[in-house]
């Protein structure tokens, strides 16, 4: 993914940042617990082609995020 783009993209639906997955392709936003997948190195933004995060998806992203750096 160019990283000029992951930039500058943000979730269509709440216009909230977004968390780039290299390994599953995918961009997720924990705000709607979304996961929108990247094909071809293109992003799909629609909410139509979105997936729904598990609960377990969710709470280790959030972690994640919100751990403090060592």
């Amino acid at each position: 993914m160019d990283k000029q783009l992951l930039d500058i993209l943000v979730c269509p639906l709440c216009k909230g940042a977004l968390i780039y997955l290299r390994e599953q392709q995918e961009l997720v936003c924990l705000a709607d617990k979304l996961a929108y997948p990247i094909r071809d190195d293109i992003p799909v933004m629609l909410d139509s082609e979105a997936r729904k995060l598990s609960l377990d998806e969710y709470d280790a992203l959030h972690k994640r995020r919100t751990s403090p750096v060592a």
